[in-house]
């Protein structure tokens, strides 16, 4: 009996380790996940407090008197006269009526408050609207940088305010009567970059990213899944085809910017093609991508029951139909699944991109694949670089913007892998 006891309270004390153990081994995963959980709380929080205010813009509404011998502009058909009038003394004189007790000895400051870039404004208006010419119009121009600035961040000590005290206090002045107010930033949505914070916008680097992933997407996906077809079903098993295998799972995990040295290296220097292209941009971000893909579609294929092939010889179809008309359609959802991860993949690189050129300062809008262009994520790096403060704001709110890009493309492989998946 004494054996017995022995025995069972060795088996109890046996069952308390292993209990003790278990519920370690969940404290540990529970901690993972909430120091993951936390981390993510964090960066978003921060991305999103600091870029908010890059949605948003500060403009001012002004009372403009376009008289033209104020402008010493007869004809704004001319576009002699157009390029030596004086856009901007309409533009004091207006805020100068708008501001209470500002006089002509104030005109340094209280030009101070406008966007320079509002002179181009009223110009482009008048050459739009020649009959505008000595009326009165009521227009919206953005304010400068340093107000907008200012009403946003008034009271951080994390912004610098180079307003002084008078022209603070016009600022406040009007706010108050609505004449500086703030809104939804349509510059950011359609505006490519510039050295001015309050009219820099993501548009061209949208643009260059769309035409860079297009290229990735029709050069990777055919060839990709090509490789991955034949290695999977017609390739013969000897070391040559093991060592292509290898040397494609160790492609998938070279650092990216080897990637863009290849390209400099190959299309830039050897083939002479133009630098900060979609074209090259696209060729490079192919051979970053492509070892994912091939990875991914290899594994949908092999997730492809035998029966099928099997049932498929058995009623005499060649192996080219068995892989045509039955493995890859059910292996395409795996296939899609894998690209879009590897494209969302490539739409977040920035090294590679350097290299290649691919950040240099591009104001227009590109139109094609051989317009010099940037993309999102190189945008946010130029701009995370810049002294003036202002443009924080901005890189953030593009950090969003790739966020989006980011979870929408890897919302639509989680939906197609759902819809489309075949269980066995």
């Amino acid at each position: 009996m004494t054996d017995q006891r022995s025995q069972a309270e060795i088996v109890r004390q046996s069952l308390k380790r292993r209990y003790r153990k278990e519920r370690r081994f969940r404290a540990y995963g529970i901690l993972a996940i909430g120091i993951a959980l936390s981390a993510l709380v964090i960066l978003f929080t921060d991305i999103i407090g600091k870029g908010y205010t890059g949605f948003m813009k500060t403009s001012i509404t002004l009372e403009v008197n376009l008289d033209g011998e104020m402008m010493y502009l007869d004809d704004p058909t001319d576009s002699r006269q157009l390029k030596m009038a004086d856009f901007v003394e309409p533009l004091v004189q207006a805020l100068i009526q708008e501001i209470p007790g500002a006089t002509e000895e104030d005109r340094d400051e209280v030009r101070g408050l406008i966007n320079p870039y509002a002179s181009v404004t009223l110009r482009d208006a008048l050459k739009q609207n020649p009959d505008w010419l000595n009326t009165t119009r009521t227009m919206t121009f953005l304010s400068h940088t340093d107000v907008d600035v200012y009403v946003k961040h008034a009271g951080d000590e994390g912004y610098s305010i180079k307003l002084d005290e008078q022209q603070k206090a016009w600022v406040d002045e009007l706010l108050e009567r609505g004449v500086i107010e703030t809104g939804f930033n349509d510059v950011f949505f359609s505006g490519g970059d510039s050295r001015d914070p309050s009219k820099a916008g993501i548009l061209g680097a949208i643009v260059g990213s769309l035409l860079t992933m297009f290229v990735t997407l029709v050069l990777s996906f055919p060839i990709g899944v090509a490789a991955a077809i034949y290695l999977e079903e017609f390739a013969p098993q000897n070391k040559f085809t093991d060592f292509i295998e290898v040397n494609i799972n160790n492609l998938a995990a070279v650092p990216s910017i080897i990637f863009g040295l290849l390209g400099l290296a190959v299309f830039i220097n050897l083939f002479g093609m133009p630098r900060s292209v979609p074209v090259v941009g696209g060729l490079v971000l192919t051979l970053m991508t492509l070892p994912t893909i091939i990875i991914s579609s290899r594994a949908a294929i092999k997730s492809v029951p035998p029966s099928i092939r099997e049932a498929a010889e058995g009623i005499g179809a060649s192996k080219m139909q068995v892989v045509l008309h039955h493995v890859l359609p059910l292996a395409m959802p795996g296939m899609l699944t894998g690209s879009i991860i590897g494209m969302a993949q490539a739409l977040g690189e920035t090294a590679p991109l350097l290299l290649i050129g691919m950040v240099a300062f591009i104001v227009d809008v590109p139109d094609g694949f051989f317009d010099s262009a940037t993309v999102l994520p190189v945008q946010v790096f130029l701009w995370a670089g810049s002294p003036e403060l202002a443009f924080i704001e901005r890189a953030s709110a593009a950090i969003m913007v790739l966020l989006a890009f980011l979870i929408s493309m890897n919302a639509l492989a989680i939906w197609m892998r759902k819809r489309l998946e075949r269980r066995w």
